[in-house]
């Protein structure tokens, strides 16, 4: 097991890469949870079919690929939150459901807090198969964000900035 071995998964993990994925790993086990309670109060059918989308192929897939490699390196798994069942989004009172434009603008932010994320852990890995892996849910995300923003503009819920027209 040398540090140079051209066999990444036999390099031993730094400190920061250990942190990194245990933190991502913990975080995303959250999302997947908020993303639950998110999905209950989605009433846009768009928005409904993006949000489970992205639980099952990008979220999991990341929960998936991070909880491997911690286990394969003999780290503590992070606890996760409970499930939340299934609700019709008419059992929600309307005073404590969120909009589909809030759903959209929060899936937004945790979207690009994730690729700024991805982003530092990318660039201070040095075992190699951990910034690839880092790099591809920075793509991924990337598309995803870019699929939550033409949804956003098709229904009118993108309020940009003020505009500068000459």
């Amino acid at each position: 097991m040398g540090i140079l071995s051209g066999k990444p998964e036999e390099e031993p993990l730094h400190s920061g890469e250990v942190y990194n994925l245990w933190s991502h790993l913990f975080a995303t086990k959250g999302t997947l949870v908020t993303l639950q309670v998110l999905i209950n109060h989605t009433g846009d059918h768009d928005l409904k079919v993006f949000l489970e989308d992205l639980t099952e192929n990008c979220l999991k897939q990341e929960e998936q690929q991070t909880e491997a490699i911690i286990k394969q390196n003999g780290i503590r798994i992070p606890p996760a939150p409970p499930a939340r069942p299934d609700v019709q989004v008419e059992d929600i009172p309307a005073g404590a459901r969120f909009n589909d434009p809030e759903i959209a603008v929060l899936i937004q932010k945790e979207l690009l807090s994730g690729k700024m994320f991805f982003s530092y852990v990318s660039s201070s890995s040095i075992r190699e198969d951990i910034a690839t892996m880092f790099d591809e849910f920075l793509v991924q995300r990337t598309e995803y964000e870019a699929k939550l923003l033409k949804i956003s503009k098709e229904k009118g819920w993108l309020v940009p900035p003020p505009l500068l027209v000459k």
